[in-house]
């Protein structure tokens, strides 16, 4: 457990989020894929059946978000529509 603490407070890599709405400028020295990203849209999804994180990407037709968990399979889908969200993070229970 220590070994995995003091992992964690050496990783040099920055953990800073872009919190920007999409179509917001991205700040000068943002990354290229940060443009291609955003071309796809995606919400993020923590399974609590199994404790996993997943990307669950908008269908085609646009109208909902369909994906699956990646350890058991369990299917979920979020429908796009006015009255919604705007948030991108859920949890599946």
């Amino acid at each position: 457990m220590n070994r995995l603490r003091k992992a964690m407070a050496s990783d040099p890599r920055d953990y800073k989020l872009d919190l920007t709405e999409a179509g917001a400028s991205a700040p000068v020295d943002a990354p290229a894929r940060r443009a291609s990203s955003s071309a796809r849209p995606f919400l993020s999804v923590h399974f609590a059946c199994c404790g996993a994180y997943q990307r669950v990407y908008r269908a085609a037709d646009g109208a909902s978000y369909e994906g699956h968990c990646p350890r058991c399979g369990r299917p979920v889908k979020f429908l796009v529509g006015e009255g919604g969200t705007s948030s991108r993070c859920f949890i599946a229970r």
